[in-house]
C-alpha cells in the first residue's frame, strides 16, 4: 500500500509532505507549550511548501 503510494506520488514529493507534516507537529507542540507567536510563524511553513510543491508540478 505504501509502496504504490510512494511510486503514484513519487518519493520527492512522499518526503516533502513528511516535512509538511513534522512541521505541522512541530507547530502543534510550540502552541501547547505557550509560544503563539513561534508556532504561527512556523505554521506558515507548510502551506508554503505545498504551493511550492504545486508550483513544481504544474511548471511543465
Amino acid at each position: 500500500m505504501i509502496k504504490n503510494f510512494i511510486e503514484k506520488v513519487g518519493a520527492m514529493n512522499c518526503l516533502l509532505l513528511l516535512v509538511v507534516v513534522s512541521i505541522i507537529i512541530v507547530s502543534e507542540y510550540l502552541f501547547l507549550s505557550g509560544k503563539k507567536l513561534d508556532a504561527i510563524f512556523v505554521a506558515f511553513w507548510a502551506p508554503t511548501i505545498l504551493g511550492f510543491m504545486n508550483y513544481l508540478k504544474y511548471k511543465k
